[in-house]
């Protein structure tokens, strides 16, 4: 009897862990592509503010170079500039632990904007402007030094993933402000479990970006050894993916 018991107790939570693993695959097939689908006007606005704000740093950084001293630190501006070389060598030697860290950094910001739906959609435009202000000054610092070819070969290989990980967690804090301020037809607490659940979906689909995008980081692009050619071609070829897996029907 306790041997008959002892199996069917295998059987059953065996059996409902193979069922939760074959929903998390079906999730990666279907369902994250469809949300990712449906949520796209949402994800088209946290991505053109970012946007907005990179271009307009990078054209206020050309036209004052004392902007930059606004939005960089010194001692990034004094490396660039005197010394004429990039900070990204600081992390060759402490890989995993750069890894880490910048795993966690991500997904932090990632919640945040997410969760800075809950302010009316606020905190996550911040968030979205100061990321793009942020790479646009930068991207203008290291142009003028005549180091933008190897920053920008640092940036494709993980920014294929990072950055649109970042525009997803836009889409889903405004989805939550939509929630909250524009209803529709719902009541508030019922249109926050409806675009909730899509805002939750997109949460739980980013984060294996993020992962994925923190190991490059930490482990690939910031490597001297590799070609910067070979760094630019495998950016291209992660975010192409991306788009054809986020497009698929």
């Amino acid at each position: 009897m306790q041997s008959l018991t002892a199996r069917g107790y295998a059987q059953i939570y065996q059996g409902s862990r193979r069922q939760e693993w074959q929903a998390v695959l079906e999730f990666f097939q279907r369902g994250f592509p469809a949300v990712v689908q449906r949520s796209r006007g949402y994800i088209a606005l946290a991505t053109a503010l970012f946007v907005f704000a990179g271009l307009m740093a990078w054209w206020l950084s050309w036209h004052d170079p004392r902007f930059i001293s606004l939005v960089v630190p010194s001692g990034m501006i004094h490396q660039v500039r005197d010394r004429g070389e990039l900070w990204t060598g600081s992390i060759v030697g402490i890989e995993p632990f750069a890894s880490s860290s910048i795993m966690v950094n991500n997904i932090q910001v990632s919640f945040g904007a997410i969760a800075g739906g809950m302010t009316g959609g606020l905190l996550t435009a911040y968030m979205m402007l100061f990321n793009g202000l942020l790479i646009g000054t930068v991207g203008a610092l290291v142009g003028q030094n005549n180091l933008a070819v190897p920053f920008w070969a640092f940036v494709f290989p993980h920014g294929s993933l990072e950055l649109p990980a970042i525009f997803l967690a836009g889409g889903a804090g405004f989805l939550l402000a939509r929630a909250l301020l524009f209803p529709g037809q719902y009541r508030r607490s019922d249109a926050l479990k409806l675009y909730g659940a899509q805002a939750a979906q997109l949460a739980f689909g980013l984060v294996p970006m993020l992962v994925l995008a923190g190991i490059i980081e930490g482990f690939f692009s910031p490597q001297p050894n590799i070609p910067d050619l070979v760094k630019y071609v495998t950016g291209i070829l992660l975010f192409v993916g991306l788009v054809w897996y986020l497009g698929r029907r």
